[in-house]
């Protein structure tokens, strides 16, 4: 017998589920603070039990890194899709944009979860960590794209690095001026202030600008 469609059907609600508990989860934290909020409270919200909760997640910081790790993966994608004459610094730049549009596109919702991440130490800690997985994964991206080995080659971790930085630059700024300064322009800001270290001679392939 087959039963694949059984199976589809289950990773669909393991997912809704999931879904439902991280929207809770990050909503509650942000609104109310990261040491007030229960575990109970957020499985209360998502209408489902204590129990449920921890088949999902195993703690609150579990739930932020799942949405961390979502945003590594978006950013990851958007370099490997970027053509392959582009510069490192636009194909970065439109990388690194598609975790801040989405914030960008979601207003105060998102803004509430970016300053909780970058406001609660325990977050923030998750977060570095998190990244540190996002620089070696797109490193290994963007050695590939210019037929660099980002173990002996120098420029993948540093122009991934750069890129990051810019990125935690963009969400502090945002974070800091309450959504008041545009995540477009400063992206656009800060990598014209990195984009000549990326692009230098033997760093990686010219080509096509933005």
């Amino acid at each position: 017998m087959n039963t694949r469609p059984e199976v589809s059907l289950a990773e669909r609600k393991r997912q809704l589920v999931s879904n439902e508990l991280t929207e809770a989860a990050l909503q509650l934290l942000a609104r109310n603070g990261f040491d007030v909020v229960t575990i109970d409270e957020i499985a209360a919200t998502a209408g489902v039990s204590r129990r449920t909760f921890f088949r999902y997640f195993a703690s609150k910081e579990d739930v932020v890194v799942q949405f961390l790790t979502g945003m590594g993966a978006d950013i990851r994608a958007e370099l490997a899709a970027r053509p392959a004459e582009e510069r490192p610094s636009v194909a970065l730049r439109h990388a690194i944009w598609v975790p801040i549009a989405a914030c960008a596109d979601h207003g105060d919702r998102a803004l509430r979860v970016v300053q909780l991440i970058l406001r609660t130490p325990a977050l923030l800690a998750r977060y570095l960590e998190r990244q540190a997985q996002w620089r070696a994964d797109l490193a290994a991206e963007l050695g590939g794209r210019l037929g660099l080995d980002p173990d002996t080659d120098l420029y993948p971790q540093l122009a991934v690095g750069m890129a990051l930085s810019a990125f935690d630059a963009v969400l502090q700024r945002w974070s800091d001026s309450d959504g008041a300064e545009d995540p477009a322009g400063l992206t656009d800001r800060a990598f014209t202030v990195i984009a000549p270290a990326l692009d230098v001679p033997g760093g990686g392939a010219s080509g096509a600008s933005r």
